[in-house]
């Protein structure tokens, strides 16, 4: 009986470990089959949820649905950059009265999400789209806090971001935002930031297999990936699921070791801002034929296609900055940075070739040149609070004679200030350029000696571009007139700008 070969007793041992790693590797597996299964262990009130995605890109629908047929889970803080679109995304948890309060950094054009915020209905902690990243990269490392120097001298600082609006009394302010405490390093100020941990995340990935490794496609890693790294519970819904060993280790952008769960996504995959290449070059445009408002932005978009240097490393606002970019040389070659997650990005597709992982800042799809790179929010906003970003242009509401910025709120109209506070947060490194109109609809001075509307950005602009003038700005001495419109006079500028400006020697005229 016992009288077996070492030759037999080794083949069955090996048999015994090879079925104890099959078995191991089966026990291991993260994969659930339903959503219900996914969500069964949430909590059921009072929880923070981290929601991935940057508008449609990237965004945990399958999850955020099944959380919806689950009507007794309330109470929710949902942290997300924005809570996507009116009737997709987070909204639907917003209109079923489940999400109570809100941590983003945008509202956008979402009328649901703003509606609820300014009639009362919920709370809103607005957040720089940098800082919601970092706050969340913290809690993921176990570290309770850190300093930024995003948001100084601004609301943010001074706790005078309003946080729930009276629903009985509207335009009235319940509750503000807690002051950031402030610090001095190497002769600069920086802000005290809290870490953001989450109970549960919500992950979307391209792929993952069943030890919950995953891997994102195109800008799709967005928050996705640092969201699921700061949750006690990180759920990922993914297109495709695979064994094992079918993600290259080298190529794991999420480590299994942070999630708990993994199902089958079953949500659409829509465009929000589809934008193509209309294959027209900027010498094809008729400039007669535009009209006055038309005209007036044309004016300062060529003119401001002019700040590029080839081999520059650039970051564009939403609007006019993008445009820009079109009135550059053929072959110029310019590595444009976009906040969600894109270095060296390129033209807008042409028909056919969109792809609903791979948006710009802005929503719109784009395309990418060779040499690009892609990687996480965190890490684009690494990248620019250091100053790795040359130049990053924006549109402005006001800028004062010292160059503080206002650009993303205004009496009754508070959007959010997405990325902005972070772009503008390093100018000793990062030169900023403000595109603007000279003036508002009712002839009301943009270029001011006090900015009225809530601060980007204090003592941050290098340069004023509108379609009367460019003007450099100096934080101690001013404004300074470089150039101006031929069909502008110097006393029609005077009466057209809210405050004093010298007059360079070397005044020249704009050339667009």
């Amino acid at each position: 009986m016992f009288n077996l070969t070492f030759k037999q007793v080794n083949r069955s041992v090996t048999r015994v470990l090879v079925q104890q790693r099959l078995n191991s590797s089966f026990n291991n597996s993260k994969l659930v089959d339903s959503v219900e299964e996914a969500l069964k262990d949430i909590p059921t009130s009072n929880f923070t949820l981290l929601s991935g995605g940057f508008g449609l890109c990237g965004l945990p629908e399958t999850l955020i649905y099944g959380l919806l047929r689950r009507p007794e889970v309330k109470n929710i803080t949902a942290v997300s950059n924005n809570a996507g679109i009116d009737d997709r995304g987070l909204t639907v948890l917003l209109n079923s009265g489940q999400i109570t309060k809100m941590v983003s950094s945008f509202l956008g054009n979402n009328k649901t999400f703003n509606r609820l915020y300014l009639e009362g209905k919920i709370d809103l902690e607005l957040c720089p789209q940098g800082n919601l990243a970092e706050r969340t990269r913290a809690a993921a490392a176990g570290i309770p806090a850190f300093y930024t120097p995003t948001g100084v001298d601004t609301w943010l600082e001074q706790g005078k971001l309003p946080i729930r609006y009276d629903d009985k009394n509207p335009g009235e302010v319940l509750k503000y935002s807690e002051p950031r405490e402030s610090k001095i390093f190497n002769g600069k100020k920086y802000l005290l930031e809290t870490s953001i941990p989450g109970d549960v995340a919500f992950v979307k990935a391209y792929k993952a297999d069943t030890l919950g490794n995953c891997w994102f496609k195109g800008s799709a890693n967005n928050f996705n990936g640092v969201f699921g790294r700061a949750a006690k519970q990180t759920i990922v819904e993914a297109e495709h699921i695979v064994e094992p060993g079918e993600i290259k280790p080298e190529d794991v952008h999420l480590p299994g070791v942070y999630v708990s769960k993994v199902i089958q996504s079953k949500a659409p995959k829509d465009i929000e801002i589809l934008t193509l290449d209309d294959g027209k070059s900027s010498s094809e445009i008729d400039v007669s034929a535009l009209s006055p408002q038309e005209l007036k932005r044309y004016k300062i978009i060529k003119r401001a296609s002019q700040e590029f240097h080839e081999g520059m490393t650039c970051n564009l606002g939403i609007g006019m900055p993008t445009l820009a970019a079109k009135y550059l040389p053929e072959g110029f070659e310019i590595n444009f940075q976009s906040e969600n997650g894109l270095l060296r990005f390129g033209k807008y597709p042409k028909e056919g070739e969109q792809d609903p992982d791979l948006i710009n800042a802005g929503k719109e799809t784009v395309t990418l040149n060779s040499g690009a790179s892609l990687f996480g929010s965190e890490e684009s906003f690494a990248m620019i609070r250091s100053g790795r970003i040359e130049l990053t242009m924006l549109g402005g509401l006001q800028v004062s004679a010292k160059g503080d910025l206002a650009n993303w709120g205004l009496p009754g109209r508070i959007k959010g200030m997405g990325g902005a506070m972070d772009l503008v947060s390093n100018p000793d490194q990062t030169r900023v350029v403000v595109l603007m109109e000279h003036n508002d609809k009712k002839g009301n001075a943009k270029i001011m000696d006090e900015c009225t509307f809530p601060l980007t950005g204090s003592k941050c602009v290098s340069r004023i571009i509108t379609e009367f003038a460019v003007l450099d700005v100096d934080p101690e001495k001013g404004l300074t007139l470089i150039e101006i419109d031929k069909d502008t006079s110097l006393d029609e500028l005077r009466e057209k700008t809210g405050c004093q400006f010298k007059v360079s020697d070397n005044l020249k005229f704009i050339e667009v």
